[in-house]
């Protein structure tokens, strides 16, 4: 075994070089051109040439510059690599031409059956927040249930929640994601990309994926490419008028023969939300993030790094009808420490990588009791480790994932009992082209188990208890691509997720929604079966997609009042149903004028809970955004949102609504050092509005005008 691992580290190396041009032949420097399947990253110099040592295989190229449509181009390395020409075309638009998320695998995004939406660059870096969910909410399909401009939770073609799945370079990201104060736990400063999947992908991330898969991926590390070493730095300063947040943050860097390294951190502190109605007390929140990353590359092509990571703040929440007490208010106190270990090592044809965390998630609320005291309502720790092992070869994907969680919850509120959780699963995954290459077919297939240890709990009426369950997922797609630019696709899977601890043992006041919750320890897991139907088409001055979906969920998790009322709260009893989910999305840009890109968006979405023909709560009304952007210089955006037309019973309506949001940035020299110095404006006319995902919109409008203005340098690209 030994012989065997120091065999693939002396595994013989190649140089691949190549020319980055536009279509008249003129060199193209500063494009980025990246190993999608490793993450490795160089930059092309004045003449347009770059250079990459790899191992013999097969790798995907993915070549970005701003400016110019990004090209994708299939590689396969072997003694005498001949030098490469690559060439972009001018092109207005901002695409992802590639995602990692949809297979585990680099694919281009034309080609996945499923939707696939990505934020990088200057949309990215103008969109940073304490919230994921925040800055995601711009893409087609995707909302925010919200709490002010702090916490959030994305939401996925009307699934949120712990049916939404987020996941950092792969792999997964635990929290409480049935507490309406948790979200996942991200800082976007640190991010290059994220990538989003609208569609069931359980089979290859298991339960929770049944609504979509949210995949951050981190900055890579910087390689010294075999050159000399190098030490850089880079700060960002960001700051917001609506509620006077300040944001500085800054990051160390460097590279050495094999190995690069990255120590980067950020505050953010911010006073009350102010909405076009006056201030809101105790909206205010504190959170410092940081984290502290390690790799190395050997010329065979193995890889190896660590990444150590802190996320954790003090998020202040505005009580219903009650002014703060005198030590402030209610508060919610979260903290995320992640220890990331990733490996992949070629063996042969086929590639090895392997993904290890551990994570210690917490989250406490700080509340008065009886007497006016500050106490712990609750103090909940989430400890998880998993460990993911893929072998890849061509377009198979193989793996084996191993997830192990134990849950410890105190305070003087019972939430939910301890208990530990031990899951695994196998999963093949395959992808092919067969003929002309016109079609492109994927399909997949996984099985996972799952047992649940609940300790008793005399407070919550559990007694000691295991479950043992067991699902399976299953995915298949097909695209075809009849012309350059134009393809169709079409595909059904299978998708599951377990009821989550609250669903199963919650029994007592949930305060912050004025009811008693009993959760049901008999509930199943949820299962759902989808189609999805797209069209897309992408031209040198316009493009077009059209998604339409179906999901037909069995033993849907839900839940309803009762007649029963316990010290003067309604009694609310978790159960199952049948429901179904359909909608889609629409998104349209064309270039007007020599940079000058106009868009427009639509969306919707209709859920029914067949069992009691009721609409389904808490769906994200219809929307509709228009806009134009000038390059990366300015940008403008009206984003409308209809009454919701079937509220659920229980449902609070808002009215319609429609907000401006403005953008600007340049590229800026300040003290003979460039920089980036991006602005937005959010709610430019200050209209008054609530939005119908807020938790606030009983008693407060939403944020007013904000104005953001950032400046950075030698930050994440």
């Amino acid at each position: 075994m030994l012989a065997l691992l120091l065999s693939m580290l002396i595994l013989p190396a190649d140089t691949v070089t190549g020319h980055v041009v536009d279509k008249a032949g003129q060199p193209i420097p500063q494009a980025s051109v990246e190993v999608t399947d490793l993450g490795t990253i160089v930059t092309t110099a004045a003449d347009g040439g770059f250079r990459i040592v790899l191992a013999p295989g097969r790798y995907t190229l993915t070549v970005r510059r701003t400016g110019f449509a990004p090209a994708v181009c299939e590689i396969s390395v072997g003694t005498g690599q001949p030098a490469l020409a690559i060439v972009l075309a001018p092109s207005a638009f901002r695409l992802e031409p590639v995602t990692v998320t949809a297979t585990r695998q680099p694919l281009a995004s034309q080609l996945s059956p499923l939707p696939t939406a990505a934020l990088a660059g200057d949309e990215l870096r103008r969109a940073q927040s304490v919230s994921l969910a925040h800055v995601v909410a711009a893409l087609p399909g995707v909302n925010a249930i919200t709490t002010g401009l702090q916490i959030g939770k994305p939401v996925i073609r009307g699934f949120s929640g712990p049916r939404v799945l987020v996941l950092e370079n792969g792999s997964r990201l635990e929290d409480y994601s049935w507490s309406d104060e948790d979200g996942p736990s991200v800082e976007t400063a640190f991010v290059r990309r994220v990538e989003l999947i609208r569609g069931p992908a359980s089979v290859l991330y298991g339960s929770d994926a049944v609504g979509g898969v949210i995949n951050v991926i981190p900055a890579a590390l910087p390689d010294a490419a075999g050159g000399p070493g190098f030490l850089r730095t880079g700060f960002t300063l960001s700051a917001a008028s609506n509620n006077i947040e300040l944001a500085p943050g800054a990051q160390v860097e460097g590279a050495r023969g094999n190995m690069g390294w990255r120590v980067a951190a950020i505050g953010r502190h911010a006073s009350n939300l102010h909405t076009p109605a006056g201030e809101l007390d105790n909206t205010g929140f504190g959170a410092f993030n940081g984290e502290a990353a390690a790799g190395w590359r050997w010329p065979s092509g193995s890889s190896l790094s660590a990444r150590v990571v802190h996320y954790g703040g003090e998020f202040k929440l505005l009580e219903a009808n009650a002014p703060p007490g005198e030590t402030g208010g209610p508060e919610r106190k979260a903290g995320d420490e992640r220890v990331q270990i990733t490996g992949q090592r070629p063996w042969g044809h086929w590639r090895l990588e392997a993904k290890a965390q551990v994570q210690r998630h917490s989250l406490i609320e700080i509340a008065d009791d009886s007497t006016g005291k500050e106490s712990e309502q609750f103090n909940l720790l989430l400890q998880t480790g998993s460990l993911d092992l893929l072998l890849h070869h061509g377009g198979t994907t193989f793996g084996i994932t191993t997830v192990s969680q134990h849950n410890d919850a105190t305070g003087r509120e019972p939430i939910v009992p301890n208990a530990s959780t031990l899951s695994g699963a196998a999963f093949a995954f395959q992808q092919w082209s067969p003929g002309s290459g016109r079609w492109t077919l994927l399909a997949g297939l996984r099985a996972d188990a799952r047992r649940l240890s609940a300790d008793h709990n005399d407070s919550l009426g559990v007694v000691a208890q295991d479950r043992n369950s067991q699902a399976w997922s299953g995915n298949a797609g097909v695209v075809f691509s009849p012309a350059s630019g134009l393809s169709l696709s079409l595909n059904v899977g299978r998708a599951w997720r377990a009821p989550t601890l609250f669903e199963l043992f919650a029994n007592g006041p949930h305060i912050g929604e004025a009811r008693y919750e009993r959760g049901d320890s008999t509930l199943k897991p949820e299962t759902s079966r989808g189609v999805d139907l797209g069209v897309r088409w992408s031209g040198r001055r316009a493009r077009f997609e059209v998604a339409a979906y179906h999901n037909r969920l069995s033993d849907f998790l839900y839940i309803t009042p009762t007649a029963v009322f316990i010290d003067s709260l309604r009694v609310y009893q978790y159960g199952q149903s049948q429901a179904e989910m359909l909608g889609g999305e629409a998104l349209v840009e064309a270039e007007v004028a020599r940079g000058l890109v106009a868009r427009g968006r639509v969306e919707a979405v209709r859920g029914t809970n067949l069992t009691s023909h009721e609409p389904l709560p808490l769906l994200p009304p219809r929307r509709a955004t228009i806009g134009f952007g000038w390059r990366d210089r300015f940008s403008i955006d009206v984003d409308a949102y209809a009454r919701p037309d079937r509220p659920n019973p229980l449902d609070i309506p808002t009215a319609g609504y429609a907000l401006v949001h403005l953008g600007a940035g340049a590229d800026v020299r300040l003290f003979g050092r460039p920089m980036r110095l991006d602005i937005a404006l959010r709610n430019a006319m200050n209209q008054r509005y609530r939005s119908f995902l807020s938790r606030y919109k009983e008693f407060a409008f939403d944020p007013g005008r904000n104005l953001i203005v950032r400046l950075s340098s030698g930050y994440v690209d």
